[in-house]
């Protein structure tokens, strides 16, 4: 069937102003400490990412899906070998480093394990609704999590849940059902906060319940009775089970001041940095946060804190409409190539971006725990640059070949 070879300029144009605005932003963030390299290091890893799009751009479909599942056994190797032979950097042995390069593996690894979720789940044979085939639906993304857990690299091992829901959802799955099982979870995980979040999500539970079946069953009630006294637990010996830079950043992130010049001082800088940089900014290489090195390494994390305070209101908005405008583009492929391997793909990317950027920049302005999370495009990191464009590259693939993958 004949292919269309027109570019999709809905993603590609979106892509390279997210790029152009992180090589800025990592340029001014670097400019004069001396690791002005990194600019460099990362412009080169851009370069390599085109030239990965390129070639997955013209590779056949079929042969992805058809070989998923060995990229996956390539990725959990890595993830392997990473623990063993990885270089400690931080505190976290999740990197190899190749020359003046370092590769940090798990994010290769979250791409192939969306791709080996989908094709599990796009097989004629899997049924969702079933335990062995839940079950085994779950398994593939936490295998890769464990190992990224182990490493420890909290903040990536999240990510690597971010997309389960909504690729179960759409393959299948009762939501009703996964709702009953993920609010214990959630109910147990607000145990870090206080007693009033804990009752709000369980009275939220409640009430969901209650207009669904205007009654409650007796599993229902254990669900939430469950959740609640978990939560509960969790709330009286978080400071047992959790380590101390743990249960550091939790209460920083409920009240920075309580440690303003250690754990909370990169999130108070932060908002300094966001909120004086006005409706204009102070322009490039202009930021007095920036270039004063008021946030530590702020081409990483905190990268999103440059560009709100050098391109203000108006930079910061321009860079979320570019994030917007891939996420629809990539929601909109979704609906329009009907072939059930893709759609499951493109929604495993589209959670998996969408949770980067909220988490990225809910921790940027402090609506969320500081857990390490790149902004996807923007933040330095060849590896988290590389594999977000492979993400793009496929999306672009299934564009380009819409016409034969729909039926």
């Amino acid at each position: 069937m004949e292919k269309q070879t027109k570019l999709d300029l809905w993603l590609l144009i979106p892509l390279t102003g997210l790029i152009v605005f992180g090589l800025m932003a990592i340029y001014s963030a670097t400019n004069g400490t001396g690791e002005t390299s990194l600019f460099y290091r990362q412009l080169t890893w851009g370069i390599i990412g085109v030239v990965f799009m390129t070639l997955i751009y013209f590779n056949d479909v079929r042969f992805i899906r058809d070989n998923a599942y060995i990229f996956y056994v390539i990725g959990i190797l890595l993830l392997i070998a990473v623990l063993i032979f990885g270089k400690k950097i931080a505190g976290q042995t999740s990197w190899f480093k190749i020359g003046f390069f370092s590769f940090q593996p798990s994010e290769i690894a979250k791409m192939a394990t969306i791709l080996a979720l989908a094709r599990f789940l796009s097989d004629d044979k899997t049924d969702i609704r079933s335990i062995p085939h839940l079950l085994i639906a779950l398994a593939i993304p936490f295998i890769p999590a464990l190992l990224i857990m182990l490493q420890p690299d909290m903040g990536t091992t999240l990510t690597c849940f971010s997309f389960i829901v909504v690729m179960i959802v759409m393959a299948g799955f009762d939501i009703y059902v996964l709702m009953l099982l993920f609010f214990p979870f959630l109910l147990f995980i607000s145990g870090v906060f206080n007693i009033y979040v804990i009752s709000g999500l369980a009275l939220v539970l409640f009430t969901a319940l209650l207009v669904k079946h205007k009654k409650f069953k007796i599993h229902q009630l254990l669900v939430i009775g469950s959740g609640l006294a978990s939560g509960l637990l969790f709330h009286r010996f978080a400071a047992e089970l959790l380590k101390p830079h743990q249960m550091k950043r939790i209460q920083t992130f409920l009240d920075p001041m309580s440690d303003p010049r250690g754990a909370g001082y990169n999130a108070l800088q932060a908002k300094i940095a966001i909120s004086s940089g006005g409706f204009l900014g102070k322009g490039f290489l202009e930021g007095t946060q920036t270039q004063l090195r008021f946030i530590p390494a702020q081409w990483t994390d905190f990268i999103f804190c440059v560009i709100a305070e050098e391109f203000g209101f108006i930079g910061a908005a321009l860079l979320l409409a570019f994030y917007l405008t891939l996420i629809l583009r990539l929601i909109w492929a979704i609906f329009s190539i009907k072939n059930k391997f893709v759609e499951l793909t493109l929604a495993g990317f589209v959670a998996l971006l969408f949770i980067h950027v909220v988490i990225n920049i809910g921790m940027t302005v402090g609506l969320i725990p500081v857990i390490g999370v790149p902004l996807p495009f923007v933040s330095y990191g060849g590896s988290s640059l590389v594999g977000n464009m492979i993400m793009v590259g496929l999306a672009m693939n299934f564009y380009r070949n819409r016409r034969s993958l729909g039926y």
